[in-house]
């Protein structure tokens, strides 16, 4: 029965959300029951093209990429995959509507990553839109449920998330990406000169985006505010640890956050769920 099958694919993706990243899978166990498989679903998918682009360095990235994206629209056409990562992602698209225009964002983001660029203003926006904004709006989709008037509500506060998180990212990866990959996402910087005056600018821009999200968390519907909160709390606790470290040490040190800490955030983001939110 293909129950069988969609059931084992969520659990894969479920499984690849564990795998790779703790914070995110406590985030999605605080949402309602009914939205977690969805959100495993679309976290799986971007998870294996961000794997494609950044660590599969002996093989062709560009053919693994291009595959990908074959069998994306194919499973978006057929209503089927036999990945069952794909699988998963196709039937949530479908499930909730998901714009296709965010699926091909995404994907345009992911091939920006197969070149190395020298990112101006422009290619730096189009690359957060990409890799991070529309996948929040993918999430959207999935929280709202179909309510297309909410969603064009909270889309603008959705999208400053998707960059806050993404830009926290760039910073606590920025070892990895321009020593390993070759890159540097921020527009008019010369890495060889980082310093905290240059870091300090950035970190505003996160703070300004910050303040805008929190104000579209409390208007999510209740069945995911809690779980969105923890994922937000999480990075605003790795963005403070980053903030209190200076630009030689993010250069050569990939800020955590322990996993102790994570679930001691997790308890304390539900008592000031309660306390401001309800």
């Amino acid at each position: 029965m293909k129950k069988i099958f969609d059931n084992l694919s969520y659990k894969v993706s479920k499984e690849t959300t564990r795998q790779y990243s703790t914070s995110f899978s406590l985030g999605i166990m605080a949402l309602s029951k009914s939205l977690r498989n969805p959100i495993y679903a679309i976290y799986g998918y971007v998870r294996l093209a961000d794997e494609i682009v950044d660590s599969f360095h002996e093989y062709d990235k560009t053919k693994l990429l291009l595959k990908f994206k074959e069998d994306t629209y194919c499973a978006l056409n057929e209503g089927i995959s036999l990945n069952p990562i794909m699988q998963s992602f196709q039937e949530t698209v479908k499930r909730f509507n998901i714009d296709h225009s965010l699926i091909d964002q995404f994907l345009s983001s992911m091939e920006m990553d197969l070149e190395k660029i020298e990112y101006n203003s422009e290619l730096y926006e189009k690359y957060i839109l990409g890799s991070a904004e529309v996948v929040g709006l993918m999430c959207l989709q999935v929280f709202v449920n179909g309510d297309r008037k909410l969603f064009e509500e909270l889309k603008p506060f959705a999208m400053k998330l998707g960059s806050a998180f993404q830009k926290i990212n760039f910073l606590r990866d920025i070892k990895n990406d321009y020593q390993h990959l070759g890159r540097s996402y921020f527009p008019g910087i010369n890495m060889e000169i980082f310093d905290n005056q240059v870091k300090t600018s950035i970190e505003k821009e996160i703070e300004a985006e910050f303040l805008i999200a929190l104000e579209g968390i409390k208007k999510l519907p209740t069945s995911s505010r809690f779980g969105v909160y923890v994922a937000y709390k999480y990075f605003v606790s790795l963005f403070k640890k980053i903030k209190r470290s200076p630009a030689s040490k993010i250069l050569n040190e990939r800020i955590r956050i322990s996993n102790s800490t994570k679930m001691s955030l997790m308890m304390t983001s539900y008592v000031e769920y309660k306390t401001s939110f309800m």
